[in-house]
């Protein structure tokens, strides 16, 4: 890998993060931080950018109230997990005016071909045409289950099944690529889902400089997270998420002690005896050893070696102790800085004013390629 010079990475305002967010994400950039420290004990450079992306959390309906809390949260979360405004740019997307004008720029030489190639926009497709082929197999009185699609009829941009989709939802890769390319960033730090959308930037940044004749883009190299993907705790096929509407498959940042073992004692498992670490046999019980295993930086199997012998009862509770222990200091950091929104607006105005010099001098660079004014 080059030498690291410039990180971009982005985080969407859900409010107060949840435990996968934390060890598949945000520790990464705290790792990030304390590299950086020793950088300038060898005096080379690096810096930091990591962005609270408002912009993109429109591709679906918000109360504005609730996202303006919500981003406070995000921002006051990142802080009390060890984001510091002095090494690291911590800004909101949407205060860098410069973010939307490089994405209709790239919009603008962005083939429709490639957009309706990107697996979520695909899944989000397959989603809305499985429910329509239900309903018209319900109206028709079938009962029978649904033809399997062999592949000739996949919906796509134009089909029927994308007529109520939102089109941010189709365009927001480019988005996503201008967040990365507008600071010319040298790495992007990602889980194994953006793996693609990083494959697709590459392609954009590539794509422009052939298109203008100049290497204005550097092309950013892929930082893949070295923590396993945080599972539901109630249904581990599901990568854990906010937006599932049952609270026991989640634990976030701000839960008490008592709601962080509640919920770990009711996580799924499994009826076989003794513990081992397979994904794909053991889901469950994998899981809880990928949340351990993250929060005692070791691997899976490792921790699964070192409780070989435990029964489901007694791995859990070594779960929960390792994620009560870890969390009550965030816990109560974050309520602290709550407390303090001024404080937290302060770090965000001051840190988008770095973020606005750094992407206008290369807004003006990539307004000059296409012959328009900065």
């Amino acid at each position: 890998m080059a030498a690291i010079k410039r990180v971009f990475s982005g985080i969407q305002p859900t409010g107060v993060p949840q435990l996968g967010n934390y060890l598949g994400c945000i520790r990464n950039w705290v790792s990030l931080q304390k590299d950086e420290d020793r950088n300038k004990a060898t005096k080379t450079s690096r810096e930091l950018f990591y962005s609270i992306v408002d912009l993109h959390s429109l591709t679906v309906p918000r109360d504005p109230e609730s996202l303006r809390r919500n981003t406070v949260e995000a921002a006051a979360a990142l802080v009390a997990c060890g984001i510091d405004p002095a090494h690291s740019v911590l800004f909101r997307q949407s205060a860098v005016p410069a973010h939307s004008q490089l994405s209709w720029v790239l919009a603008c030489i962005t083939p429709v071909g490639w957009l309706n190639r990107m697996t979520q926009w695909k899944s989000k497709l397959q989603q809305q045409h499985t429910k329509k082929q239900q309903q018209q197999h319900g109206a028709a009185g079938g009962h029978g289950g649904l033809v399997a699609d062999n592949g000739i009829n996949m919906p796509n941009v134009g089909s029927a099944a994308a007529k109520n989709l939102l089109t941010g939802l189709f365009t927001y890769p480019v988005l996503m690529a201008a967040d990365v390319l507008l600071y010319n960033a040298t790495h992007v730090p990602v889980g194994e889902d953006q793996v693609q959308h990083m494959e697709f930037t590459r392609d954009l940044a590539m794509h422009f400089n052939k298109q203008y004749k100049r290497r204005v883009f550097v092309m950013p190299e892929i930082m893949m997270s070295a923590t396993m993907r945080i599972m539901s705790l109630q249904d581990p096929q599901r990568k854990m998420s906010k937006s599932d509407p049952a609270e026991l498959s989640r634990i976030t940042l701000t839960d008490t002690d008592d709601q962080i073992r509640l919920k770990i004692k009711k996580a799924s498992t499994d009826s076989i005896r003794e513990i081992s670490y397979d994904p794909e046999l053991r889901p469950g019980v994998s899981n809880l050893l990928a949340i351990y295993a993250g929060l005692k930086d070791i691997h899976p199997t490792a921790a699964a070696q070192s409780m070989a012998s435990f029964n489901n009862r007694q791995l859990k509770e070594a779960v929960a102790e390792a994620v009560v222990s870890g969390l009550s200091p965030i816990r109560q950091e974050i309520v602290r800085l709550l407390g303090d929104q001024g404080y937290i607006e302060k770090i965000l105005c001051e840190n988008e004013a770095k973020a606005r010099d750094v992407a206008q001098a290369n807004w003006k660079i990539i307004a000059e390629c296409v012959g328009i004014e900065a």
